[in-house]
């Protein structure tokens, strides 16, 4: 898979995700972890992707480009490239089982693409409290759906984030949340990885974050190689989970648990 620009990634760095926590609150969600913050590990140590972010924390704060308005003005011309698409396939849009094809298309991949539209501010309102919590908090198995860049076909799969609070926590549905406004974009995994782990150093400043992201890519099971298995990891490690290996272990472990 190729690797993004690293010029790429200071237009998109942030993001905060979601899932509801059984320590702040009273929420509770299944596949949320919490423990001691500093304990020993067990496990080995994947290759991080990206150290402490300095640059790429600039714009996340105002980031959109597409609104429900664009949305609509451009409608008719997404749908109109379908079409030609079609025939440059050797369809025939005008028969029964296309004549509606490209505007149902032109939709979906709105649909698909809908995090142009939101911006990980939005989310944020009235969502980081002040709590003297110095636990682990682990949200794993968060669903993934994205859309390569490089193919336009499907990426899919799951993604788990931890971080060790500094004062502040986030309502934590918001983790899930800031994982579907970055996925649902034009993606490479390891940009939309370390998005979501600056998003969230960003918003709260923690003592360090952890993502890690595994996913299935289509372009390498229906083209290509066509590894049928295939899965590929990626993760971000920022502040203590980077820095000390007992943390970083610890939230492995548990992400695998």
């Amino acid at each position: 898979m190729e690797r993004s620009n690293p010029g790429q990634l200071s237009q998109n760095e942030k993001a905060v995700g979601s899932a509801r926590d059984t320590s702040v609150n009273g929420h509770l969600l299944e596949g949320v972890v919490k423990v001691r913050g500093r304990t020993a590990g067990s496990v080995g140590v994947p290759a991080e992707t990206s150290a402490q972010p300095s640059s790429v924390m600039e714009s996340w704060k105002e980031e959109r480009t597409r609104s429900v308005e664009d949305n609509e003005m451009s409608l008719p011309s997404l749908a109109a490239a379908y079409n030609t698409i079609l025939r440059g396939l050797g369809e025939d849009p005008q028969r029964q089982g296309l004549l509606k094809t490209p505007w149902r298309a032109a939709t979906a991949m709105q649909y698909f693409t809908k995090g142009y539209q939101e911006k990980i501010i939005d989310i944020l309102n009235d969502a980081i409290f002040d709590e003297d919590h110095d636990e682990m908090v682990i949200v794993k198995d968060i669903d993934m759906f994205s859309m390569c860049e490089h193919h336009l076909v499907p990426i899919f799969g799951k993604v788990h984030i931890g971080y060790l609070p500094n004062k502040r926590v986030l309502g934590l549905s918001k983790l899930a949340r800031i994982v579907e406004i970055y996925s649902r974009r034009l993606q490479v995994q390891e940009r939309l990885t370390k998005q979501i782990a600056v998003a969230i150093t960003e918003a709260l400043q923690p003592a360090g974050v952890g993502v890690v992201v595994e996913a299935t890519h289509m372009c390498m099971v229906m083209r290509g190689v066509q590894k049928m298995n295939s899965k590929t990891v990626t993760s971000t490690m920022l502040g203590v989970f980077r820095e000390d290996p007992k943390t970083r272990d610890e939230f492995l472990t548990l992400i695998r648990s």
